[in-house]
């Protein structure tokens, strides 16, 4: 198959899509004996991301695979698109997710540690509704507390191959907009938020070791989201 029209079909399939798709994803769109190898598909996911350059539309790799989406300067105007505005996550929620997402594995009481303040247990479900947020063990302590980890929906939201593209938390505590790609459709369970103080215990994160090891195994990343990724192209699913 020439390149022209592999990579059409190859462009057709990340917009209809909706989601990331992975080498094999692609490949299955092929009958076998038509069946491009995974170098041509490489070429022709290069050609396409080149092609994107001066485009309102970006080719990114994530955890999961590829996908189209939106660049993230014309998020805006695109979002009005979906009329309810979706409510935004509270400093809580973003303080413990960042934290998590930072020093895992990590427990609970850890998070309170550094936080200052007790974790919500709604925060922590909200998390894992989201499929952001999973238990990858437990701790070889007395008690036995459960260890916290990302798992690959959160490369996949934040626009993240792995962990080592997280921002520094330097770059973290600038950001003004930690909710960069369109939320999906529904609303997003309110949780309360502790005192906005700048001087309370946890609020600056850049406390946190910015060069600590954060090491998740493929395996547990298999079994369980670049500063302000966008928006996918085609409208996201609606959750349950």
């Amino acid at each position: 198959m020439s390149d022209t029209p592999l990579r059409n079909i190859v462009e057709a399939a990340l917009l209809a899509a909706g989601r990331p798709l992975a080498l094999a994803d692609l490949a299955a769109l092929f009958d076998d004996a038509d069946r491009p190898a995974n170098s041509e598909l490489r070429e022709a996911l290069e050609a396409l991301a080149a092609e994107y350059e001066t485009r309102a539309l970006q080719l990114l790799e994530t955890a999961s695979g590829w996908r189209v989406q939106v660049r993230a300067q014309f998020a805006m105007q695109v979002a009005r698109l979906w009329p309810e505005r979706p409510q935004k996550y509270s400093r809580a929620l973003l303080e413990t997710l960042a934290l998590i997402a930072y020093r895992q594995p990590i427990t609970r009481a850890e998070i309170e540690l550094v936080r200052g303040v007790a974790v919500n247990p709604n925060i922590l479900r909200t998390l894992m509704e989201r499929s952001w947020v999973r238990v990858v063990g437990q701790r070889d302590v007395p008690g036995r507390p459960e260890l916290l980890g990302t798992t690959r929906e959160f490369l996949d939201y934040f626009g993240l191959k792995n962990l080592d593209q997280l921002p520094s938390l330097a770059e973290l505590k600038a950001m003004t907009d930690l909710s960069p790609q369109l939320e999906l459709p529904g609303t997003v369970e309110d949780t309360p938020t502790p005192v906005a103080d700048d001087d309370a215990p946890g609020a600056d994160l850049a406390d946190a070791d910015a060069d600590a090891d954060v090491e998740v195994d493929d395996e547990d990343l298999d079994a369980a989201a670049d500063e302000a990724p966008g928006l996918v192209a085609a409208p996201p699913d609606t959750d349950p």
